[in-house]
């Protein structure tokens, strides 16, 4: 099993490295949309769409994406990344609330609809993340590996012994605040590495990341709490998945990444958190001189 999940790792790693070396954005725009597309294919099955269905809402997502480009809305500043992250944090805190029980009573329309939206938002929030620079890309996918990693020490070392309450216990079992706290230190050790990188590396596209930017404009006022938010933010974005998957009855989004589950399974904490580092960007991008 440990052998598989590795190949399959350093497998996702070369294709992603491939994407991102290409001077030309458009391979990894095509590879978001392949990977948007299994990820609704995934979601359709996990709101109970026939197999059939599911492919269907897989292709209509894929062709979803390909109009958006065609409109030309990856390259226009979008005015809704504050509402997206809104609802991300409101709907979001509110089903974790409810539990596992209430998603099943919602709709079976809506369920669909809303995974939908927001994995068409997390593609369109990639792909403006890739135009602003592989820097800046690289700095908010590397944010969620460092909180999951963190997180993960800190919940084994801690778990239990500070807080006595698990997190969402009827959804993640093995889920502390300890790990939580753990997570959001680690995305504070990154951001102050990364920031020592660009400081360093010198050439323009290295020295636009999220975490100089933040620091550019408001100091490590706003540089700590922002990204602290969106380590809790990647927390919000896993728990919810973990949540629909349970009360579909699956252990994994599917089998396409042999050794790591689906595609939603590999994405779920970066569907929040992207949206959210661009409203955070059309913030900070006046003062740090940035376009939107």
């Amino acid at each position: 099993m440990l052998r598989q999940r590795v190949i399959t790792a350093l497998l996702m790693l070369a294709v992603l490295v491939a994407a991102l070396a290409s001077a030309s954005p458009m391979p990894f725009i095509a590879l978001a949309m392949v990977m948007m597309g299994a990820a609704a294919w995934e979601w359709a099955r996990l709101a109970g769409v026939t197999k059939n269905g599911a492919v269907a809402v897989g292709c209509g997502l894929f062709l979803a994406c390909i109009g958006t480009g065609m409109a030309g809305w990856i390259s226009q500043p979008f005015g809704a990344w504050w509402v997206v992250a809104a609802l991300w944090v409101t709907l979001g805190g509110t089903l974790i609330g409810a539990g596992v029980p209430a998603w099943g009573k919602l709709p079976k329309a809506l369920r669909l609809v809303l995974g939908l939206l927001m994995l068409w938002a997390g593609w369109l929030a990639v792909v403006q993340s890739r135009l602003l620079g592989v820097n800046y890309l690289l700095s908010v996918l590397s944010l969620v590996a460092a909180a999951d990693i963190a997180a993960y020490f800190a919940g084994r070392a801690l778990g239990g012994k500070l807080v006595a309450r698990k997190l969402a216990p009827s959804i993640s079992p093995n889920k502390s605040w300890e790990g939580v706290m753990g997570g959001m230190l680690g995305v504070l050790v990154l951001a102050v590495l990364w920031i020592a990188l660009d400081r360093w590396a010198a050439p323009a596209d290295w020295s636009r990341s999220l975490y100089t930017q933040l620091l550019q404009a408001g100091g490590w006022v706003a540089l700590v709490p922002c990204v602290m938010a969106l380590s809790a933010l990647s927390v919000v974005g896993d728990l919810v998945e973990s949540l629909v998957k349970r009360a579909a009855g699956f252990k994994d989004s599917s089998q396409l990444l042999p050794g790591h589950g689906g595609v939603l399974d590999r994405i779920d904490a970066q569907l929040p958190t992207l949206p959210f580092a661009l409203a955070l960007l059309s913030w900070v991008a006046p003062a740090a001189g940035v376009g939107g």
